[in-house]
């Protein structure tokens, strides 16, 4: 069953790894303005891996969606690869951040708040000093005992290894063709 679902899904990983990239950006998004979970500067370097794949998926889309059977061309290949890759450094990202959370090892010593820059005088210094401020190395929440960068790693490794097993065998189809 799970490699015939593989093999409905392989021709197409560019557009799954791109749908994947997107729900994942709109779950960041549903808890950070739905919930008010503040992201740190960690979680912020997460979601650029997610916006490249979702743009290159849009890209691979407008270029060889047209095409027959989506048969995937030397660009088309190209770039899913570059997607993949994105997605091997969220992964990288990821880890490293639940590594923080969890010390390991040290994070950066920096910490985030988001400020409205366009204020002025006294509406930007209360902004300022009742601004939240948001640690890498704090779990703001959890689910099983695994944090939003936990499942971030989760999602971006198994959409990367999904890419790369999508690359191959259509690698192997153009080789058996």
């Amino acid at each position: 069953m799970i490699t015939r679902l593989f093999n409905s899904m392989y021709p197409h990983a560019s557009l799954w790894l791109m749908l994947g990239s997107i729900l994942t950006l709109a779950a960041a998004y549903v808890f950070q303005y739905g919930f008010h979970y503040a992201p740190c500067d960690l979680c912020y370097l997460q979601r650029y891996p997610y916006m490249v794949t979702a743009a290159l998926g849009a890209l691979y889309l407008v270029l060889e969606g047209k095409k027959e059977n989506f048969r995937i061309s030397p660009l088309g290949m190209t770039i899913l690869g570059v997607m993949i890759i994105a997605l091997f450094y969220d992964a990288g990202v990821a880890i490293y951040h639940v590594g923080v959370e969890q010390k390991w090892w040290q994070g950066p010593s920096e910490c985030s708040s988001t400020i409205d820059m366009t204020l002025t005088g006294e509406a930007l210094l209360e902004a300022i000093m009742n601004a939240p401020l948001v640690k890498c190395d704090e779990v703001q929440w959890s689910l099983f005992g695994v944090s939003m960068a936990g499942y971030n790693a989760i999602i971006a490794l198994s959409l990367a290894l999904f890419g790369t097993a999508s690359f191959l065998k259509n690698m192997a189809d153009k080789k058996s063709a």
